[in-house]
């Protein structure tokens, strides 16, 4: 009988590393496709102009979705945060609008 020992919790495993990192792959999309990046601004300007005081990056994704469904191929729920950290940087007035989090990793 085979035994297999378990470093942790299952599903907790390390992560893999054989690929681009998350970082990498939004760099290449967002240089792919520059006009997510500006509608994503726009609907934080236009939320915020209509009184909002906070502005979640994953309800904007969807929005975004809604608005171009068969335009946002490859938009992974993994680059919110990406976006959010691009879009304060640009805008740093709009920092206490958009919520981040401490990175885990690099």
């Amino acid at each position: 009988m085979l035994t297999t020992l378990q470093d942790g919790p299952p599903g907790l495993g390390l992560p893999h590393r054989d690929g681009p990192s998350i970082t990498d792959q939004f760099r290449a999309f967002n240089a792919q496709h520059p006009w997510v990046y500006r509608a994503l601004e726009q609907l934080v300007a236009e939320r915020l102009g209509q009184g909002a005081t906070r502005v979640g990056m994953k309800a904007l994704f969807e929005a975004l979705r809604w608005r171009h469904p068969h335009g946002v191929k490859g938009l992974n729920n993994n680059y919110t945060a990406l976006y959010a950290r691009q879009m304060i940087a640009a805008h740093p007035h709009w920092a206490s609008a958009i919520e981040t989090r401490r990175r885990r990793s690099p």
